[in-house]
Parts: C-alpha cells; sequence; structure tokens
C-alpha cells in the first residue's frame, strides 16, 4: 500500500492553510519579541555550525547583537567568514524568522565601562543596584566578553495562520 504524504498546504484542498511569507515588518516583530535563536555561522569546511544563542534585535539599525566570549568557536569562525543568519522561532511550531547578513566581532572587554561593556550591559535586563552592574561589567572583562553584531541584509519568515477550534459544550 503506497501513501501520498499530505502537507499544510494542500492544492487539492483550498479549507487546508498555506504558509504565508512574513514581510520585513511581521519578520522584524518577530525577531524583537524573542530572546533565544539559533546562530547559524560557516565552519572551515563550509559546513554550517548551528548554536543557540541569547540575542538582542535592534530593529532601526536591523541589528542583532549576541554576548559571548573571544575563546569561543563562533567569533573565531565570524572573523574568518562573516556570513552569518540568525534562525528564530515563533509563537508556534508553524512560524519564524530569519535575520541573515554579515557579522562583526567586538574586541574584547577589557575595562570594566568601555564601549564593549556598556553594549554588552544593554543585552542584559538593567541592573537595580549598581553593585551588581559593576561586578556584571568586571566578569565581562575577566571572561574576554566579545559581542557579535549580525547586520541583516535580508529578513523572512513564514506563518501559518491557524485558528484553534472552540471547546465544544457538554
Amino acid at each position: 500500500m503506497t501513501t501520498t504524504p499530505t502537507t499544510a498546504a494542500d492544492e487539492t484542498d483550498p479549507e487546508r492553510p498555506a504558509p504565508r511569507p512574513l514581510d520585513a515588518e511581521e519578520v522584524s516583530r518577530l525577531l524583537a519579541a524573542g530572546t533565544f535563536g539559533t546562530l547559524a555561522a560557516v565552519r572551515r569546511s563550509g559546513h554550517p555550525h548551528l548554536t543557540t544563542v541569547l540575542y538582542s534585535w535592534d530593529p532601526e539599525e536591523r541589528v542583532a547583537r549576541v554576548s559571548t566570549t573571544a575563546e569561543r568557536a563562533k567569533p573565531r569562525m565570524l572573523a574568518r567568514d562573516p556570513h552569518a543568519a540568525l534562525h528564530v522561532g515563533g509563537p508556534d511550531v508553524w512560524s519564524f524568522a530569519v535575520a541573515e547578513g554579515e557579522a562583526e566581532v567586538s574586541a574584547p572587554t577589557t575595562t570594566p565601562g568601555d564601549a564593549v561593556g556598556r553594549e554588552l550591559l544593554s543585552l542584559v535586563p538593567p541592573f537595580t543596584d549598581p553593585a551588581e552592574e559593576a561586578a556584571f561589567l568586571e566578569e565581562a572583562v575577566a571572561e574576554h566578553r566579545v559581542v557579535v553584531r549580525l547586520r541583516a541584509t535580508r529578513l523572512y519568515g513564514t506563518a501559518l495562520d491557524v485558528s484553534t477550534p472552540a471547546p465544544a459544550d457538554g
């Protein structure tokens, strides 16, 4: 017995919803709503390197920022080949957004409160205690923290608008 696989968008059944592309504004809103994503970089072999990251999206600059340490593979790969993409899941399993472009890696923060340290500070919720902020900046220096800035030249994504049926009375 042979079965034909079905997809969410079945051209023979107009009642089934089809995926729809998101426009740049919708993609930007989805990126801004998230905090975790998957950063894709290119290994020396040409294969993708994927890693889950905590990020911050600046819609005006179209830049995603990620904190990492200088010793990790990610900044080394991006320094060699800046092509990268950030994939972010949407509110359901059918939706996603991608920011694609070239990444740059900052120099490590070297003095608590320097420009890179302040940029790292902008990626976390504000501290209410100045001592906690100072400790964060000192730790960033000790860990050789850098900022990866992915400057998006292309935004794309998809949504599948599926409504949830109302519960039956009974």
